[in-house]
């Protein structure tokens, strides 16, 4: 991949949270460093980003988060707030009991776990 300082930026934002950022929050942020970098070119880099593997997208119904942690892993999701932070669940049980029980290979886990943080309690 070539190198571009919009698609830098765009992974610097993205690194700079845990927030799990939406495409406009990150082209938000990326506004205030580089005032004419368009929305469109947000998505472009994103995929880009996605592609290499240097960052993950987190998708839920029709909306889409980025996350820069691309070690294997799980989320948090607050359903008052909308929150959402890692957690760790070791998924070779997960896939062994899904093979035992459904005859069916996983090659990758993803959940969201889905409650109420601890601000709202």
């Amino acid at each position: 991949m070539r190198y571009s300082r919009q698609r830098e930026l765009i992974h610097e934002v993205i690194k700079a949270t845990n927030t799990h950022p939406t495409a406009n929050w990150i082209y938000k942020q990326a506004r205030k460093k580089l005032a004419n970098i368009s929305l469109g070119t947000v998505y472009r880099n994103l995929d880009q980003l996605t592609d290499a593997g240097m960052i993950n997208v987190i998708t839920e119904g029709n909306m889409s988060r980025y996350d820069w942690n691309v070690i294997p892993h799980q989320h948090l999701r607050c359903s008052v707030c909308g929150k959402m932070s890692d957690i760790e669940i070791p998924d070779g049980e997960i896939k062994e009991k899904i093979k035992q029980n459904h005859q069916f290979d996983v090659e990758k886990v993803e959940m969201i776990f889905v409650g109420t943080c601890s601000d709202h309690n």
